[in-house]
């Protein structure tokens, strides 16, 4: 994700922490400030700091077991309103998603556990009256961490089993519905449900005056129209074959032209990827990334056999859309090469998919308005 550096790396998969991370810091901090000063200040900070070590860990959980399934993951991003562990590809399997799924709460069921049990057995579970219990948590102490936590990780499990997109209880709502029926219909049922829950939940919260609670809801309602887009588009997308979109018409390279050559092309035409090739067969790939770090750290016009990428994915245009598509982002390849059998076809990027599926879009609604207009003149 643009704009995060790794923290740390844990069960080979990188951890890290967005440019805005360190506002929630602050924001412990400030919270912390009036019961304690700079030393309430300082353990407001580092409250928040092992609150996203606990979600940190739910992620952790996510991404362990999608790798036990075969699921790549490429990262774990920690951001001020939480964290996001990018897969390199979404589970096509219900179980699979309900297992994906259902690590995250259930590793915060088990802190909250452990907490608790750290707690009992220093005989701080139970105060001596409800009084002593309000008065113990608004001071810096460890007895107050560990309470804070044990509830923000009960609060953490139960929030994101709530059945609605893109909380993990709506993914696990899919994966149940999808046992049944097909996962398009799944995921429009889970949507549905999702919506009519953030609605119902923004309508309460702007009554009661709840600003949090009205931000909460929006981000669920927008989180579950982007995930039935999202299986809208891979269902279009599945009709669709590789060998129809990609360009068959695109500007190659020799293994003798170099820089200068590639920039002209990009100067003159709108094709940002262009393969090298040689009697035919393909040697690699320049990109535009290629071309402009070309620039920065050489002198003079080198040859684009010494710029190029040389492992280049390989895709079969009998392939649908969303299984290229889907390929490409588990490999992290913006760029593909189409071959059939030995025979070089061209190249597909991700944009010319993305176009192919606006293209397919139009489509569809203007044949739905031909259908309507049909329809009515009967």
């Amino acid at each position: 994700m643009k704009g995060s550096f790794r923290l740390v790396r844990l069960a080979g998969i990188d951890v890290k922490i967005h440019l805005t991370f360190p506002l929630i810091l602050i924001w412990g901090a400030v919270q912390w400030t009036d019961n304690g000063g700079a030393l309430g200040a300082l353990f407001g900070a580092l409250l928040m700091a092992a609150l996203f070590a606990c979600v940190a860990l739910h992620e952790l959980g996510h991404a362990v077991v999608a790798r036990r399934l075969g699921i790549p993951v490429r990262e774990i991003v920690l951001l001020p309103i939480g964290g996001v562990a990018f897969l390199g590809r979404n589970p096509r399997k219900p179980l699979h998603e309900l297992l994906i799924a259902i690590a995250g709460p259930l590793v915060n069921a088990v802190l909250a556990a452990a907490l608790g049990l750290a707690l009992w057995s220093q005989g701080m579970l139970v105060p001596t009256s409800s009084e002593s219990l309000r008065a113990s948590l608004t001071e810096p102490s460890l007895r107050t961490a560990l309470v804070w936590l044990l509830g923000s990780n009960l609060m953490l499990a139960l929030f994101n089993l709530v059945p609605a997109f893109p909380m993990d209880g709506g993914r696990i709502l899919r994966a149940l519905l999808a046992m049944v029926i097909d996962y398009q219909r799944a995921t429009r049922a889970a949507a549905a449900l999702g919506q009519f829950l953030a609605v119902a939940t923004g309508a309460w919260a702007i009554w009661s005056g709840n600003f949090m609670l009205t931000l909460v809801a929006l981000f669920v309602f927008l989180g579950a129209s982007g995930e039935r887009a999202s299986e809208q588009a891979r269902g279009l997308l599945s009709t669709l074959r590789l060998g129809d979109a990609y360009n068959k018409h695109a500007l190659t390279l020799q293994a003798g032209d170099q820089v200068s050559r590639v920039i002209d092309y990009l100067l003159t035409s709108y094709q940002p990827d262009f393969a090298v090739l040689h009697g035919g067969r393909l040697l690699g790939v320049v990109t535009r990334d290629n071309v402009l770090q070309s620039l920065m750290r050489e002198t003079g016009d080198p040859y684009v056999t010494g710029i190029m990428n040389r492992q280049v994915l390989v895709l079969d245009p009998q392939l649908s859309l969303a299984d290229a598509q889907e390929k490409m982002t588990e490999a992290g390849a913006p760029v593909a090469a189409v071959f059939e059998g030995e025979s070089y076809l061209g190249l597909v990027n991700l944009n010319d998919i993305r176009e192919a599926l606006q293209i397919a879009a139009f489509q569809q609604a203007a044949d739905r308005a031909r259908g309507k207009e049909a329809e009515a003149a009967a």
